[in-house]
């Protein structure tokens, strides 16, 4: 991706949309962008069913992936949306062109990473975990129901153009230091609130772009996991260069077809800049409320169980790494030890290396990458009574149960060895670990539409639409919901315990960016089910406005009395969404007027008036700049 003689510098976001999008387009708050693959695994069946509801006769776009996570099956009702569309036996993804990945493949986020991410992309989906395909060069967007399902129909979307922050690696790390400990020293220098800074100032959503002399030297897997770091943040995306290392890791995949340079032009924009120095971070874990603290400073703590590996963060460099460390050593008779390979590729390489049986040989137990144990609800952390779990995987926010400790796998395998944290340097001797170049790519779980086959003339199963957000119009009196009250056990919210009725409508007062992900990452669900209308946040972050409006759900900013006003109220009065897109606009908590201010572009504004963002309009991209942007 080269810019044309003439055309300003570009950064690697601004480069990807450029050649997807008329950036200039007169008139519009969002841009209307070509995506390349959408990728489904929250809701599949909600998109599907809108998407045929829509007309999705075959869709055009380069890949469009739905992810079945349902590993365990039950006799009692699992506390997730049913899938009827993926259930229903006349189902053929291959008729429309979408490619089914089957339960057992792995997570989204390792899984798509091998077989699917391509650099130089835009891709679509509902699963902010998905970040780490920003890896291999790969722009990743978080999107509702309504956006995902119009952009498998018409294969483009309305989409917030992003502002970039760069972070510039150098130095090379120390023996028992790795991605994750990186990410948590990000994480403590305040990545997050330069992230709100950024955003606040430019009214941008912000991708991450990472740079400088160390970042050629990682490998695709270590980018992957530090790129997974932008959720955690409150940034949109995070994007690696594509080099000679993405082009080799896609030959191993057998996918050499899919590299596509893409560097950032000499003198790109970047609205911040964070140094970072690998060589002086040290070996850190997050605590269960999300604080950064050294390992040394938690050494000592009995622990009940640790799980290695649920998401794309835990990478085959990791596993062998932990294989080596324990091998020979046995578990503690009170410790629960937990592997789950995120993908199948890396469940084969452990097998034939051997590392699997070394595992094992310590008293671990194998688990099957279900959708519920990478959100931390299928094997929940125990009561700190009996002692604190450890995971490498980030956790998904506000899941039930008195939380984790996220840490590297080196740090993982000293607390399996002496059922306690502890600093993995006292290991003394660096691991060494060879990954393998020919890696297994039989993809006998995915069922893909194959070239050779002939044109299917099944029809769409014929599914109702699942019910969305009835659109703001009027005003409303909500009740109050706490995302951090389900943390506490406090049976109160629009995702009620077993046996309570669930009432509504709500409005989700969020105290932190993590419950707003987790009011956003439910949102398809919610809206259906409880009726969530309106989220207040002194912060939220602008890749998740798009995707809480496109399910006509109200965001609207407060400041610390404001917040503190609505955690006082039983309900709160919200007017008509004429009245809260002027100055001054305000709710009414009880008998006190909070102000507020409606965190929307006027495209997202109609969204939440029409309900769904098919009554959008989408602007006309002129046919000069159509022409402009085909020869890029």
């Amino acid at each position: 991706m080269r810019a044309r003689a003439g055309d300003p510098p570009r950064t690697m976001a601004q480069k990807i949309l450029a050649s997807r999008s008329d950036e200039n387009a007169p008139g519009t708050d969002l841009i209307k962008a070509k995506v390349d693959q959408v990728v489904l695994t929250r809701s599949p069946s909600r998109v599907l069913a809108e998407a045929f509801a829509l007309g999705l006769k075959k869709t055009q776009i380069e890949a469009a992936v739905i992810y079945d996570g349902r590993c365990v099956s039950s006799a009692y009702p699992r506390p997730e949306e049913p899938e009827p569309v993926l259930d229903d036996p006349s189902f053929d993804p291959t008729a429309q062109s979408l490619t089914l990945a089957r339960a057992g493949i792995g997570v989204p986020s390792a899984v798509h990473l091998e077989r699917f991410a391509a650099p130089g992309r835009l891709m679509l989906t509902d699963d902010p975990k998905l970040a780490t395909v920003g890896g291999t060069g790969m722009l990743t967007l978080i999107a509702s129901s309504s956006q995902l399902a119009k952009a498998l129909v018409e294969g483009s979307a309305m989409i917030r153009a992003p502002r970039s922050l760069q972070v510039l690696l150098s130095g090379r790390t120390r023996p028992f230091v790795c991605a994750r400990d990186v990410i948590h020293e990000l994480v403590r220098r305040g990545l997050e609130d330069t992230v709100r800074n950024v955003e606040q100032r430019t009214g941008a959503p912000i991708v991450l772009e990472f740079a400088g002399p160390s970042a050629k030297l990682l490998s695709v897997a270590e980018r992957a996991v530090l790129a997974s770091i932008a959720p955690l943040v409150g940034a949109v995306g995070s994007l690696f260069i594509s080099d000679e290392k993405t082009e080799a890791y896609l030959r191993d995949q057998r996918r050499s077809k899919a590299h596509r340079a893409l560097i950032p032009d000499a003198g790109a924009p970047s609205e911040e800049v964070v140094n970072i120095d690998l060589a002086t971070v040290d070996p850190l874990v997050m605590d269960p409320v999300g604080a950064i603290r050294s390992v040394r400073d938690v050494a000592g703590k009995q622990v009940a169980q640790v799980i290695l590996g649920g998401d794309g963060t835990a990478t085959a460099r990791d596993f062998l790494a932990a294989a080596t460390l324990l091998k020979s050593k046995k578990i503690g008779p009170r410790l629960d030890f937990l592997i789950c390979p995120p993908s199948r590729q890396i469940l084969e390489i452990l097998a034939k290396t051997g590392a699997l049986t070394d595992l094992l040989a310590t008293g671990a137990r194998l688990i099957e990458p279900d959708r519920l144990a990478t959100y931390g609800e299928l094997y929940p952390a125990p009561s700190v009574d009996i002692g604190v779990a450890v995971r490498t995987s980030d956790v998904e926010p506000c899941a039930p149960g008195p939380g984790s400790y996220v840490v590297s796998a080196e740090t993982l395998a000293y607390t399996v060895a002496h059922s306690q944290l502890g600093d993995p340097r006292a290991f003394k001797r660096p691991v060494r670990v060879q990954i393998p170049r020919e890696l297994p790519t039989e993809d006998q779980l995915v069922v893909r539409e194959r070239r050779d086959a002939p044109g299917s003339t099944k029809k769409p199963p014929a599914v109702a639409v699942p019910p969305l957000a009835t659109p703001f119009r009027v005003a409303e009196t909500l009740l109050v919901y706490e995302p951090s009250n389900r943390t506490a056990g406090k049976p109160i919210g629009p995702e009620p315990h077993p046996g309570e009725i669930a009432v509504g409508p709500w409005a989700a007062v969020c105290a932190s960016v993590h419950e707003v992900r987790h009011v956003a990452a439910r949102s398809a669900r919610l809206v259906a089910q409880a009726k969530v209308r309106a989220v207040f946040a002194v912060h939220l972050p602008l890749g998740l406005v798009s995707q809480l409006a496109g399910h006509g759900i109200l965001c609207l900013k407060v400041d610390d009395a404001g917040l503190k006003a609505l955690k006082a109220s039983k309900d709160v009065q919200v007017p008509a969404p004429s009245a809260l897109a002027v100055a001054g606009a305000s709710v009414t908590a009880g008998k006190t007027k909070v102000p507020v201010t409606w965190i929307a572009q006027p495209v997202e504004r109609k969204w939440v008036a029409g309900g769904e963002v098919a009554g959008a309009p989408a602007p006309a991209k002129p046919a000069a700049a159509a022409g402009a942007a085909k020869s890029r």
